[in-house]
């Protein structure tokens, strides 16, 4: 069995993996060997949750979608039963009618 400290996965105290400390690649001196297995770290994790992320994708857009064709639907349907320019163009017709008619009469 090998010492505690020596690189054990889990510390036999309390049963715990230990933390990984998080740096700034910018800030510290890394060496090529380390930004390469950050990168394929990073790239596992991707990998990794893009179904996940590609479903929620899909099903947030097809949402929006829903949302925006009931808002366009609804408005048309609102607008197609409006009727009150009809009206006012025949109060207009008839408008004109009296005072054409007042006009013909001397």
């Amino acid at each position: 069995m090998a010492a505690p400290g020596a690189g054990d996965p889990v510390d036999a105290k309390d049963g715990k993996a230990p933390l990984a400390q998080r740096i700034d690649p910018t800030r510290e001196k890394l060496t090529p060997a380390q930004l390469h297995f950050m990168r394929q770290a990073q790239l596992a994790q991707w990998r990794k949750t893009l179904p996940q992320r590609r479903t929620r994708n899909i099903v947030t857009g097809l949402g929006i979608g829903a949302l925006v064709l009931g808002i366009y639907g609804y408005t048309i349907y609102s607008i197609s039963q409006e009727r009150f320019l009809d009206e006012l163009e025949d109060e207009a017709k008839a408008a004109r009618a009296r005072a054409l008619e007042r006009a013909a009469v001397p």
